[in-house]
């Protein structure tokens, strides 16, 4: 059981964190790329970039003289290959082990669940909805409407909705990115190793815990809740 500790609001990344959808943003990075006949990137440098807002993600990939048109193009062309392959039969976005009996052991009682993402709210509706998860979160922050990770406003956002305080509320993800969010926001960050960024980077950027598996997150809610590493 997980009720037995004390956050008001658990908050989770999506890409990463939840699901493993590395293969389909690597797939449409590069095509976007390369319809503006342009060297696709590594697929080790397209999956550190996960997380951030998708104007940012572009920006970062490509070669630092470029301009604000280019970065457009090439995220609008990601956006229309990635819908092209989510469309796909074959399309493959698995949630990893235990993140389904994770969320919804967490949904219980005065407990509520919120989603912090990179993804656009189309894309972030259509994920939850394949796996039928939408109907166990309460607030659903993307970077739709204002600055993406790093910043705290998502999780500023969240919090006002649901009423709950930074020391009520723990934000759980797999980025440098997310954990700087939460520390941004004075929420406890909780890390998880089986994402895009190592455990190590996590706790540098500050991480109070960093989890191996889902099984490990209720001991880890009820320790942070008592101020222990």
């Amino acid at each position: 059981m997980i009720q037995n500790h004390p956050f008001r609001l658990v908050v989770f990344d999506v890409d990463g964190t939840l699901v493993d959808s590395q293969s389909g943003i690597i797939a449409a990075m590069s095509r976007a790329f390369e319809a503006e006949a342009l060297d696709a990137p590594e697929a080790e440098a397209i999956r550190r970039i996960v997380g951030l807002s998708l104007d940012e993600a572009v920006a970062r990939l490509l070669p630092s003289a470029v301009n604000a048109a280019l970065v457009e193009r090439v995220a609008e062309g990601y956006r229309q290959a990635f819908i092209a392959l989510r469309s796909r039969g074959d399309y493959r976005e698995p949630l990893y082990p235990g993140a389904r009996e994770a969320v919804a052991a967490l949904n219980v009682g005065e407990v509520c669940l919120g989603i912090a993402t990179g993804k656009n709210l189309r894309g972030l509706r259509v994920t939850l909805d394949r796996h039928d998860l939408a109907p166990h979160f309460a607030t659903l922050q993307t970077a739709d409407g204002g600055p993406g990770k790093p910043h705290p406003r998502m999780l500023l956002d969240a919090m006002a909705e649901v009423g709950a305080e930074p020391e009520e509320t723990v934000f759980i993800g797999d980025t440098v990115f997310d954990m700087e969010m939460a520390v941004n926001a004075r929420t406890t960050a909780l890390g998880v190793d089986w994402g895009y960024h190592g455990g190590d980077e996590l706790r540098a950027m500050g991480a109070r815990a960093v989890l191996d598996t889902f099984d490990e997150l209720p001991e880890a809610l009820v320790k942070l809740g008592e101020g222990a590493p």
